[in-house]
């Protein structure tokens, strides 16, 4: 049986996925938490096969999660299952520890067959990322800003487009204010961009379009 935690800020969310595996033969909900300091403190303490969780998570994001995963509990392996575009976050998810990357978009039936197959030891992405890394380029140019980033990049910019302070991000990485002023300063100089409101603009355009 696979011990399955599911992780997600909207209940409805959760609900729906409980249900979705009530009568599962192969897998067993074990957890259904709501924020990403609770999958740490979950998984501490009971055994957990597989983790599926949102990106976009209350006191941790799953990104930042995920690298404290890879670190501390190697044996579990997670995906990611958001609302946010795959075009942007699918590879640095894979970058970061994750071991599949599913859009909500996704019919139920394929929920189940990337968590059979992640548990197998494999990776699950969909045909259209596997297609594009295949081809060694992203097909949507809005996916090319994103390319040039680094997976903790990617999550500074996440956090800062939720609206959190130098001070509140270096306090979730766990760096200091600092580092975050370095990166920040990256991700203008590769977004083309000359301060924050353009940077957090920029990006909210670019996954905008991404969902398209």
């Amino acid at each position: 049986m696979i011990r399955l935690l599911i992780a997600d800020n909207h209940p409805i969310v959760r609900k729906g996925l409980e249900l979705l595996f009530s009568s599962s033969s192969n897998i067993e909900v074990v957890a259904s938490l709501d924020d990403g300091q609770a999958i740490l403190n979950y998984v501490k303490n009971n055994p957990v096969d597989i983790i599926l969780t949102e990106i976009d998570l209350p006191k941790l994001n799953g990104l930042t999660v995920l690298r404290h995963l890879k670190n501390e509990f190697p044996n579990i392996k997670t995906i990611i299952f958001s609302g946010q575009p795959e075009e942007v976050y699918a590879i640095n998810s894979l970058k970061a520890g994750a071991s599949g990357y599913i859009p909500k978009t996704i019919n139920i039936i394929t929920i189940n067959e990337a968590i059979l197959k992640v548990n197998d030891g494999g990776t699950y992405l969909s045909e259209e990322i596997n297609k594009q890394l295949k081809l060694g380029k992203r097909v949507s140019k809005s996916g090319s800003y994103y390319k040039k980033l680094s997976t903790r990049e990617a999550e500074v910019l996440k956090l800062l487009c939720i609206g959190k302070k130098n001070k509140e991000v270096a306090k979730e990485l766990n760096v200091n204010e600092k580092t975050i002023s370095t990166y920040k300063a990256r991700l203008m100089r590769k977004l083309k961009v000359t301060n924050l409101v353009d940077l957090v603009n920029q990006a909210k355009l670019v996954e905008s379009q991404s969902s398209i």
